[in-house]
């Protein structure tokens, strides 16, 4: 029998009422049981500073120690300017420190990207799968997702009503799931 398997979901976007938020939240609850998904949010996490590493601060102590004790690390961001938000390139540079003891080592990775536009953030993407080599564990290549569209998926209550996107991400957070699965110890 399987067993359960705690996944850090972090949220490349600080707004309140965030399709990319949702999105995390919808995933969470598509879940198999053997996934549970620890939806985090970037709003406590100060800016990295090398200065700072003799003597960390208690949020990057934090979020470390987060990664530390999880069997995954899934990625759900939205496309800014071409590319991941700032914030969440903070949270990975605070994440993969100090030197050679990244917290995303050995975590089986997951990227998921959407815009409420054609293209899914498929930009963001693509810089994640560039910037986390080195640093993270193996990332699930197949299937990818770039969610596009996502404008119309939640109801006022910030639930999931849009059939066709709920399909796609049961099918790959089920996918997500195997991925940790076969790479746990």
């Amino acid at each position: 029998m399987a067993h359960l398997h705690n996944v850090v979901a972090i949220v490349g976007s600080l707004r309140k009422e965030s399709f990319t938020l949702k999105i995390a939240k919808a995933l969470a609850k598509l879940a198999p049981d053997n996934l549970k998904l620890d939806v985090v949010t970037l709003h406590d996490i100060s800016f990295f500073n090398q200065d700072l590493e003799a003597t960390p601060p208690a949020d990057w102590v934090a979020f470390r120690e987060k990664l530390h004790k999880s069997n995954g690390v899934l990625f759900v961001t939205p496309e800014y300017n071409r590319s991941i938000p700032g914030v969440l390139k903070n949270a990975i540079d605070v994440g993969s420190r100090p030197y050679g003891k990244s917290s995303f080592l050995g975590k089986p990775t997951g990227i998921v990207s959407n815009s409420p536009g054609p293209l899914g953030g498929v930009s963001a993407a693509k810089h994640l799968q560039n910037i986390l080599p080195g640093i993270s564990g193996p990332i699930l290549g197949q299937p990818e997702i770039y969610l596009n569209g996502v404008g119309d998926a939640f109801d006022d209550k910030g639930e999931l009503i849009k059939e066709s996107l709920q399909a796609v991400l049961k099918q790959y957070i089920d996918a997500y799931a195997a991925f940790v699965e076969k790479f746990s110890k």
